[in-house]
């Protein structure tokens, strides 16, 4: 979905329009989903997250203002929803070792996929959110610099230096 068809899906969401909400699941939660993955590195977690995004579009899809970036709106939320998480758990007493594996877990094999498998096991959290947010949706690095508020040099530095990785882990498998 580009960023005028995404634009125009959550202007009929504003209208109430079921369908258009659950187009805009479909297209989106994945891209969603393995950008929150980047920040909490749980797979259920990301999944929990991924269901409270969609559950905040919803009740906030009177703040979107039509025309602007739909796609930079939607992970915003995604962004302050797992930064929320994250204070959350801080906050929390760790009563087990289950919640300190919560967010500590590094390795997930993501939807048997050889790629996503390399970007889980040789990125680092800043790495794989960069990598995803350009390759999988598009965003310029600038963009990213924005969202993630990164210098654009660091950026791009990082975005170059997870490529380099993920080449050799593909060409090592």
């Amino acid at each position: 979905m580009d960023k005028k068809e995404l634009d125009l899906c959550l202007q009929e969401v504003a209208k109430g329009d079921a369908a258009a909400f659950e187009r805009l699941y479909k297209e989106t939660s994945k891209g969603i989903f393995a950008f929150l993955y980047g920040y909490c590195n749980n797979y259920h977690t990301a999944e929990d997250l991924t269901q409270t995004v969609y559950l905040k579009v919803k009740a906030n899809i009177s703040k979107y203002k039509a025309g602007t970036d739909a796609r930079a709106w939607l992970f915003q939320i995604a962004k302050y929803t797992a930064l929320n998480e994250i204070k959350k758990i801080k906050r929390e007493v760790v009563a087990s070792d289950e919640q300190t594996d919560r967010f500590e877990a590094k390795t997930y094999e993501m939807q048997d996929s050889p790629v996503f498998d390399a970007i889980n096991s040789v990125l680092d959290d800043k790495e794989r959110q960069i990598v995803i947010l350009h390759v999988l949706w598009g965003f310029k690095h600038r963009e990213i610099a924005d969202m993630l508020s990164l210098a654009l040099g660091t950026v791009l530095w990082k975005y170059n230096a997870a490529i380099k990785k993920l080449q050799n882990k593909l060409k090592e498998g």
